[in-house]
């Protein structure tokens, strides 16, 4: 099988190579992808499920030039090839409302406001790849490393 890709979004350099290097210790088990806008992040998506490849998880900036993060994740939230797929808004600027948004229109499951400890963004995205994994039917015993184990005791499969 190959690697559940993890695309990050952020339209700041800084903010993304951040997200990236607290992700590192994933890198083992899943393809992290980089993206700068929302509409290159759409562009990869495409080109992945072109692919056959499955996208896990997508963590996303919220205020970007062009499409907002939370315009992005609805957008991704209404395409039924990635039902499965997992979302985590990043921001330092939403108000409430862009929350409920979020949360309401875009399907997101977690939500940082910027800046995020490491640990908690580690903890969400194990807990949310490993919930895309029993949700997509795949095989997670070569993964163990990287999913929840917690998760996977609620699902019944440990």
């Amino acid at each position: 099988m190959d690697k559940i890709n993890i695309i990050c979004v952020d339209d700041q350099r800084e903010v993304l190579d951040a997200v990236v290097r607290d992700l590192e210790p994933l890198e083992q088990w899943f393809n992290i992808e980089e993206c700068e806008s929302a509409d290159e992040c759409l562009t990869l998506m495409e080109e992945l499920d072109d692919e056959g490849a499955m996208i896990g998880l997508v963590i996303s900036d919220h205020v970007m030039p062009g499409k907002s993060g939370v315009d992005m994740l609805t957008e991704i939230a209404s395409d039924s090839r990635y039902r499965f797929t997992r979302k985590i808004l990043l921001t330092g600027l939403a108000s409430h409302q862009d929350t409920i948004d979020a949360i309401n229109g875009a399907g997101v499951d977690r939500y940082f406001e910027k800046t995020w400890n490491p640990e908690e963004l580690i903890a969400a995205c194990k807990g949310l790849l490993t919930q895309f994994v029993l949700d997509s039917g795949l095989d997670y015993q070569t993964m163990l490393g990287a999913l929840d184990v917690q998760v996977l005791y609620q699902s019944g499969r440990m």
